[in-house]
């Protein structure tokens, strides 16, 4: 059977669960903006907006295995429903919050940290459940897809985000993002199956959690996956954090002009992963990763000499199409080379990965606050680039990955 860009979207379910995605993303876009600009707006700290990004990604560290051993051991459908419906409530009480008053930087991040818990366990079962629908031939093609749709809401999210700040103010934006959230939860009821791939087996989430080391131990490749999807995060998308500091400081855009940056970012990604699904099974998986992840590096530094909106926004679409692809990479790989009933370990690994974000984001807001944010971002960029190289060379089983 021929494998192309929409081979997963001929599954019912699996239409729901985007559309479900694609409504949520809109929600997180405008929360990515709203987060690092009200925290910048609040403090004016590089590194309190670093420390915003880091500490809502230490739940993804702290639960993802755990995340992950659930997901082994429950209908992943429904359990999707329920986190959504969580990370929904979480946004509303925030808005609220802000509407009332309660203008602090530390309540922001606290719940920020709080809605990162319930992400953690969306990210899981998200990909995993994916992975069900479709299959392991459409994996690649599927776990793109659902990244197009949840790229494609972000981008909307990011451009309502700077002009929603900017009209009714941070707080009413919190509240039109938690109801993007529980128009997700609506759509999430549309899937009914479990999904072709699902696991017919599980064990407890116990027995899941105690034969976690032993997975790693029979499965290296996800421990070696696992420590590349990190350096990424650490070195990579720490980028991200670094945006509200571009726009205010180095290029003076206001809030519309960073909604409009984080949109180009988005549009990359979107570019990135329709190259990526339009190559189907493709099967040299490890040199690709290893090649984008390299690329990714490169191009953060070059952002050491923008000094124009115009190159700095190109290079924003180019470093998030590297992101998104190397990242979906990771996610396939990963639940193709364990044990079809621990998938969900495997994305909860994947999870735990991305969780280590927050070194990066500390790091880079530390540096940029010393240095200034063009230097933050080339020293990641060398970084990342000979990491990228290195681990190709003395990895030739992974580099090889079908």
């Amino acid at each position: 059977m021929t494998v192309s860009w929409k081979s997963a979207l001929k599954y019912k379910d699996f239409r729901f669960l985007w559309v479900a995605t694609a409504c949520q993303s809109v929600g997180f876009g405008m929360d990515n903006v709203a987060l690092g600009w009200l925290v910048f707006e609040l403090t004016s700290s590089p590194f309190m907006v670093g420390l915003a990004a880091a500490l809502r990604m230490v739940p993804l560290f702290v639960l993802g295995v755990l995340s992950g051993a659930i997901a082994d051991n429950v209908e992943r459908r429904i359990l999707l429903r329920f986190v959504t419906l969580a990370g929904g409530l979480i946004m509303v009480l925030l808005g609220e919050l802000l509407i009332t008053g309660f203008e602090s930087a530390w309540l922001v991040i606290f719940l920020a940290t709080v809605a990162g818990a319930s992400f953690a366990f969306l990210l899981t079962l998200r990909q995993s459940y994916t992975y069900d629908i479709v299959g392991s031939e459409n994996s690649l093609s599927g776990l793109s897809m659902l990244q197009i749709g949840s790229t494609a809401g972000a981008i909307l999210g990011s451009l309502l985000a700077g002009f929603l700040i900017e009209m009714v103010g941070a707080g009413w934006q919190f509240i039109v993002v938690g109801c993007t959230y529980f128009i997700s939860f609506i759509v999430l009821f549309g899937a009914r199956s479990s999904g072709q791939s699902a696991s017919r087996i599980s064990g407890s989430v116990r027995s899941n959690l105690i034969g976690y080391l032993s997975l790693l131990r029979e499965y290296p490749i996800l421990l070696t996956l696992m420590c590349l999807a990190s350096i990424t995060e650490i070195f990579g998308f720490s980028h991200m954090s670094l945006i509200p500091v571009f726009a205010k400081e180095v290029l003076s855009v206001g809030s519309v002009g960073l909604g409009l940056l984080t949109s180009i970012r988005q549009l990359g990604g979107f570019i990135g992963l329709s190259a990526l699904a339009a190559m189907g099974d493709f099967r040299k998986k490890g040199f690709l990763m290893f090649v984008i992840a390299i690329c990714f590096g490169l191009g953060q530094m070059a952002v050491f000499k923008a000094d124009s909106v115009v190159l700095y926004g190109g290079l924003l679409l180019f470093l998030n199409a590297c992101a998104m692809s190397v990242d979906t990479l990771y996610k396939t790989l990963m639940q193709q080379n364990v044990p079809n009933e621990r998938r969900g370990t495997a994305m909860g690994s994947w999870v735990l990965s991305i969780g280590t974000g927050p070194v990066g984001h500390l790091g880079v807001g530390a540096i940029a606050g010393t240095y200034g944010a063009p230097f933050a971002m080339l020293f990641n960029g060398v970084f990342l680039s000979a990491c990228g190289i290195g681990t190709a060379l003395l990895l030739p089983k992974i580099r090889r990955l079908p």
